[in-house]
C-alpha cells in the first residue's frame, strides 16, 4: 500500500491538472495580459522538463545516502501540499499577476516531487520482495500510476458533468483538487512508519562518502545510459498509444475524439489487471530481459500493420478495438515488469540515483515530447504513418537495449 498509494496521489493530480487545463487557464492566465501567458509557457516548461529531472537527482542522491522510506515520506508531502493549495489558490481577477506566479510555483513543487516519487516506490518494493516476487510486487508501483490517472479522469469528468460551465469555472474546479489532498494525506499517514530494508540498512553501514549521483554517471555509467535508452525508447511506445493515438484517430478523421478517448480510457482500465499477471510470467517462467524484449519487439513490427488497417478501414471500431487491445497488451509486459528490471540494472550504493535520473530524463523528457515530435513527423511527411514508424523505431531501440543488458531476474540484487 505505500508503494501503490504515492503513485495514485502523483498521477491523480497529473491526469486532473491534463483534463481541466481548459477550465483552469483562463482564470490563471487570462488572454489580454502577455505577461500572464509568457509566465504559463515558461512556467509549464519548466515544470515539466526541468523540475522532473532535477528532482530525479536530488531525490535520488537523497534516498541513496538516506534511505527509499525517508525519500517516499518526503515526496509524497511534497506532492499532496501542492495539490492543497492549488484547491485553494486565488484566481487573476482577486489578485491579478500574483495568481500565474503561484500557480507555477505549485506546479514547480509538485515537478520537483514527481521526479523522486515513482522509482524511490518503486525500488523500495522490489528491494523489500522475495526474490522469486520482484516483478509482481515491483508492477505495484505502475498500478498505482494507472489507477491514479483513472481517478483524476474520473474527478475532472464528474465534476464537469455536475455543473454547468459557469459553476465549473467559478468553484467548482476546485472540488476535485481538495479531494486529491485527502488523498495525500491518507498517502503521508499510509508512509509515516516505514522502515528502510534489510538489504539498504546493510549497505548504508559500509559505504564510503563518495556521491550516489556521482558514481551512477562515472562506475556504473554503462548502466545508466543503458536504462536511459529503454526508458526513453519504451516511454515513446507509451505515449504514442495512451496519449497520442486518440488525438490522432481525431486528427486523421477516422474517429471523434470523444469516442477515441473513451476506448483508451477503456482499455487503460483493462491494463491494471495484465501488469500483475505480465509481471508474474517474468518471475516464475519467462527472464524478465527476454519476456520485456519480446513484447518491444511484437510492438515495433505491429505498429505499422495496425495503424494502416485503422486507415484502410477508414476508422472501423473493430479494427481500433482490436489495435488498442494487442498494443495495450504487449505495453503492460513492460509495465508490469520494468520496475523490478530497472531495479536489477544497479548496484545498492548508487541505484535510486540511477534509476530516478535515466527513468525521469526518458519518460517524463523524451517521452513526454511524444506527442509533439509525432505530429511535427506528419507535417514534415505528410504522411499519417509517420507515427507508426516513429513507435517502431522506438521498439527496437529498447530491444537493442534490452540485448545489451545483462538479465539479473533470477539471481540476488547487487
Amino acid at each position: 500500500m505505500a508503494g501503490f498509494i504515492g503513485n495514485v496521489v502523483e498521477w491523480y493530480d497529473f491526469a486532473l491538472y491534463g483534463y481541466l487545463a481548459g477550465i483552469i487557464a483562463p482564470i490563471f492566465f487570462p488572454s489580454e495580459n502577455p505577461a500572464a501567458g509568457l509566465i504559463a509557457t515558461y512556467g509549464i516548461f519548466a515544470a515539466g522538463f526541468l523540475m522532473r529531472p532535477l528532482g530525479a537527482a536530488l531525490f535520488g542522491w537523497f534516498g541513496d545516502r538516506y534511505g527509499r522510506a525517508r525519500t517516499m515520506q518526503i515526496s509524497v508531502t511534497m506532492m499532496a501540499m501542492p495539490t492543497l493549495f492549488l484547491g485553494l489558490l486565488p484566481t487573476y481577477a482577486q489578485v491579478g499577476i500574483l495568481a500565474p506566479v503561484l500557480l507555477v510555483l505549485v506546479r514547480l513543487l509538485q515537478g520537483l516531487s514527481v521526479g523522486g516519487e515513482f522509482s524511490s516506490s518503486a525500488t523500495y518494493l522490489v528491494e523489500t520482495a522475495p526474490q522469486n516476487r520482484r516483478g509482481l510486487t515491483g508492477s505495484w508501483a505502475n498500478i498505482g500510476s494507472m489507477s491514479g490517472s483513472l481517478l483524476g479522469v474520473g474527478a475532472a469528468a464528474l465534476v464537469t458533468n455536475l455543473f454547468d460551465a459557469e459553476t465549473l469555472s467559478a468553484w467548482a474546479w476546485r472540488l476535485p483538487f481538495l479531494g486529491g489532498a485527502l488523498l495525500g494525506t491518507s498517502a503521508i499517514l499510509i508512509r509515516r512508519n516505514l522502515h528502510n530494508s534489510e538489504r539498504f540498512q546493510q549497505h548504508h553501514e559500509g559505504r564510503d562518502d563518495t556521491s550516489p549521483l556521482l558514481q551512477a554517471f562515472t562506475t556504473n555509467l554503462h548502466e545508466t545510459l543503458l536504462a536511459l535508452a529503454f526508458a526513453a525508447s519504451y516511454g515513446t511506445c507509451f505515449y504514442i498509444a495512451f496519449v497520442y493515438l486518440p488525438e490522432w484517430l481525431s486528427s486523421q478523421g477516422l474517429m471523434p475524439r470523444g469516442t477515441a478517448l473513451t476506448i483508451n480510457t477503456a482499455m487503460t482500465l483493462l491494463v491494471i489487471p495484465a501488469m500483475p499477471l505480465a509481471a508474474i510470467v517474468g518471475d516464475r517462467w519467462l527472464p524478465r530481459r527476454t519476456w520485456i524484449g519480446i513484447a518491444l519487439l511484437a510492438v515495433a513490427l505491429s505498429a505499422w500493420p495496425l495503424h494502416a488497417w485503422m486507415i484502410a478501414s477508414h476508422g472501423a471500431m473493430a479494427a481500433v478495438i482490436a489495435t488498442h487491445t494487442l498494443t495495450f497488451a504487449l505495453l503492460s509486459v513492460p509495465l508490469g515488469s520494468g520496475p523490478a528490471l530497472f531495479v536489477e540494472m544497479f548496484p545498492e550504493r548508487d541505484r535510486l540515483s540511477g534509476y530516478s535520473v535515466a527513468f525521469n530524463l526518458g519518460i517524463g523528457v523524451f517521452g513526454g515530447l511524444t506527442p509533439m515530435i509525432a505530429t511535427s513527423l506528419i507535417a514534415r511527411t505528410g504522411s499519417a504513418m509517420a507515427p507508426a514508424a516513429y513507435m517502431a523505431v522506438a521498439g527496437a531501440v529498447a530491444v537493442i537495449a534490452l540485448a545489451l543488458t545483462p538479465d539479473r531476474s533470477r539471481t540476488p540484487l547487487r
